[in-house]
């Protein structure tokens, strides 16, 4: 399969900017009140597991592993509910992300246990933070999914 178009990112104009600058308000945003940007990184690429978005997954992938995640971390995020691998608050984290991410498939997108479970590990700037991260992230897995970009990964 290939690319229907090139990234709307490209061809919009200023819009490669605007995202940009979002993405830089988030880290900061991440930085001041302490969400760890792994945390960040495994929210964008559950997301862009879920939303099939082979640039993301790729993309996250590396950025989480240079972030100081593992490995197997990483590839076990599909599994997290099973892995024991991830902390209380990661695991907050991730549901929040799985119910923002998958927001039709039920009656309730984001129920209160959700949402008060990642509350609960995150402040209200961090959770803030958080939150539009994964919309952030989801914005992008759309913009792919619907042109179809392909990963840019070395054969081998």
């Amino acid at each position: 399969m290939e690319s229907r178009m090139n990234s709307p990112v490209t061809i919009v104009p200023n819009l490669a900017h605007a995202l940009q600058d979002l993405g830089v308000s988030l880290f900061a945003s991440a930085d001041q009140c302490g969400l760890p940007k792994r945390t960040l990184f495994l929210a964008y690429l559950r997301a862009s597991q879920i939303n099939g978005d082979g640039v993301c997954v790729d993309l996250h992938s590396r950025n989480a592993l240079s972030a100081g995640d593992t490995a197997e971390r990483v590839r076990t995020v599909p599994a997290w509910r099973e892995s024991p691998d991830f902390t209380e608050a990661e695991r907050a984290a991730l549901a929040l992300c799985e119910a923002m991410t998958r927001l039709s498939d039920r009656p309730d997108p984001v129920p209160d246990d959700v949402y008060r479970e990642a509350a609960r590990h995150y402040g209200e700037q961090a959770l803030a933070t958080l939150i539009a991260g994964i919309a952030v992230g989801n914005l992008y897995n759309r913009l792919n999914v619907a042109t179809r970009q392909k990963a840019n990964v070395p054969a081998g």
